[in-house]
């Protein structure tokens, strides 16, 4: 606040004051009447001027909108016209931190991106291959005020994968269950109709591959419940304590058994091998590893099973045969659903081609881990590492 002194005017009553003391009048009196006119005076002062602040209230408020949008999770730009202004942390990491002051046009580069700009408020586009060739989002356009837009873009990459997968899932496992269907239907008709040609002999072969193609069907519904209930309880981490050496010495007991001591062996089996685990289903992953080994390796050499703590926290479960071995290109697609290294010979043994997705499911709810090495001509090992658990737990 700022004001001036009515100068010209305390000098009139100092004058005034001087003669009024000169007249003879009282001094009391004197100092009353000057007090009255300096009081007259201040009452006649313009009003004060106030140092004016400006404030640049668009400054403010995109200050405010970049504080709000920096730490959101999702990638979010921040338009004026077509230039982008402000992009955040998680925009600038999916599209680099160049876009930032860029005209739109040129940082998007997408023709429906282009679109976007003209649309309304609320209006998305989905974009395929928009920051990769197998990438999906979706942009979307809200106002913010008349000068500014805000530009949403969610990454809907991995539930275009899911759902890709689901499809193909569906039709992978129709395709298996009518395979074997059609086979049935056509045998059973054909023994329906009868005819020279279906004499005993016929009948007896035709039923016999009905049983096995409804067999084979049974086996993939199996799997496939086996599958859906590994995945549903994929986080549901097992507690219960678990001696893995002496189950894996149980289930070779058994298959050597009903195959013969010369097909499977266990080789090695560590004490206290102690694991927090689900019996079922780490009885049903040895079991699949070993029917994938005795259907695909060697004829004339047994499977071999170990079970080894090659770490003080780590119980290591490995399944071994020495048949043909697989080749490198199959090995990092092995666990997929329905996949086969070679889909004739598969079908003909009676594989589902789930097996070892069933067993990676189970590790990953174990929270271990599966590794499969390979050599042509020499054979395949698949290791199943899972976390120790004290045999103190068991008490």
């Amino acid at each position: 606040m700022t004001g001036k002194l009515p100068l010209p005017g305390l000098f009139l009553a100092a004058l005034a004051a001087l003669g009024l003391a000169v007249a003879g009048v009282s001094l009391p009196l004197v100092g009353a009447v000057v007090l009255v006119w300096i009081g007259s005076l201040w009452l006649t002062l313009p009003e004060p001027e106030l140092a004016e602040i400006r404030v640049d209230k668009a400054e403010v408020t995109r200050d405010a909108v970049r504080e709000a949008i920096e730490s959101l999770g999702a990638p979010l730009l921040v338009l004026e016209g077509t230039r982008i202004v402000m992009a955040n942390a998680a925009a600038r990491a999916a599209l680099g931190a160049h876009v930032q002051g860029q005209d739109a046009r040129i940082a998007l580069r997408h023709p429906d991106a282009m679109r976007l700009l003209d649309m309304a408020d609320g209006d998305s586009v989905t974009i395929p291959g928009f920051t990769g060739t197998r990438s999906l989002w979706q942009l979307t356009r809200r106002r913010i005020d008349k000068q500014r837009w805000l530009i949403e873009l969610a990454d809907r990459t991995t539930e275009a994968d899911v759902s890709r997968a689901h499809t193909d899932f569906v039709a992978n496992a129709s395709h298996e269950l009518r395979t074997p269907l059609a086979s049935i239907i056509g045998y059973v008709e054909t023994l329906e109709e009868g005819g020279p040609a279906v004499d005993a002999e016929a009948q007896k072969r035709f039923l016999g591959i009905v049983l096995r193609e409804a067999r084979r069907m049974l086996s993939l519904v199996e799997d496939l419940l086996s599958l859906s209930h590994a995945e549903a309880e994929k986080h549901d981490h097992p507690t219960e304590p678990l001696d893995l050496g002496k189950l894996a010495a149980r289930v070779v007991g058994e298959v050597a058994s009903l195959r013969g001591k010369e097909q499977v062996q266990l080789v090695a089996a560590a004490d206290g091998a102690v694991v927090a685990g689900d019996s079922t289903q780490l009885e049903q992953l040895l079991r699949n590893l070993i029917d994938n080994a005795l259907k695909y390796g060697g004829a004339d050499s047994p499977v071999e099973v170990s079970v080894a703590a090659p770490q003080a926290n780590t119980i290591e479960l490995a399944v071994t045969d020495h048949g043909p071995g697989i080749a490198p290109e199959h090995l990092p697609h092995l666990t997929r659903r329905f996949y086969r290294t070679d889909p004739g010979r598969s079908r003909a043994s009676g594989g589902t081609g789930l097996g070892l997705a069933i067993v990676k499911h189970i590790v990953e709810r174990h929270r271990g881990k599966l590794d499969i090495t390979s050599t042509l001509g020499e054979g395949t090992r698949v290791t199943v590492s899972l976390p120790k658990t004290e045999l103190a737990a068991l008490s």
